[in-house]
């Protein structure tokens, strides 16, 4: 177990022992990350605010029952990837698509940092239509091709992590991320084949 893993189960040993003060110390911890991933499901920034509470709330009473067999976090994304679940379901919602894939560091990094780099209007714009066609080909996925693909390359899970936070077995895990990749990978082909868009 790392550091952090240990950390985690020290706190939960004393949420369960009754120091409220540690449950706090773990909302603390994984709140934003937590919010990040059910507005990744959700869309919707209000909701998942909503979604992410009801996850503490749904782990705190669960926590007595916590045995520790996996990774707290992971635990926590299940239920909150449940939840989730749920909310769309009960609102005959399905999950959108990931519309802030490859724009996030964009946002972040700002316009001064890609004129820099000697960006050209050209590669600009093919930044654009890959960061398009990836939102595209994420939004056309299957449910769970697209929460597996999400908790590996934005939330940064390791396959074992995803397979215990989506209760699934791990060849179900490398199997749905290899699909996602092919998927998405076949709609990127024509952009990436040498000689596209080279007009002037």
């Amino acid at each position: 177990m790392n550091k952090e893993g240990e950390i985690d189960r020290q706190l939960v040993q004393r949420v369960q022992r009754g120091e409220n003060i540690a449950f706090d110390l773990l909302v603390s911890k994984y709140q934003r990350r937590l919010f990040r991933l059910v507005l990744r499901l959700v869309g919707d920034a209000a909701e998942a605010e909503d979604i992410v509470q009801e996850t503490f709330i749904k782990a705190y009473r669960a926590l007595p029952h916590f045995r520790g067999d996996s990774a707290f976090y992971t635990w926590l994304y299940r239920i909150g990837i449940n939840t989730a679940r749920h909310f769309l379901e009960t609102r005959g919602r399905r999950i959108p698509a990931l519309k802030d894939l490859g724009t996030e560091h964009a946002e972040t990094s700002g316009d001064k940092a890609s004129q820099s780099d000697g960006e050209t209007p050209e590669s600009a714009l093919l930044a654009r239509q890959i960061a398009e066609t990836i939102n595209q080909a994420m939004d056309e996925l299957p449910q769970d091709l697209r929460i597996a693909l999400a908790l590996r390359e934005f939330d940064g899970l390791s396959y074992g992590e995803i397979a215990q936070a989506m209760a699934c077995p791990l060849g179900t895990v490398r199997s749905r991320i290899f699909r996602a990749r092919e998927a998405i990978a076949e709609k990127l082909q024509p952009l990436l084949e040498p000689g596209i868009d080279k007009r002037r």
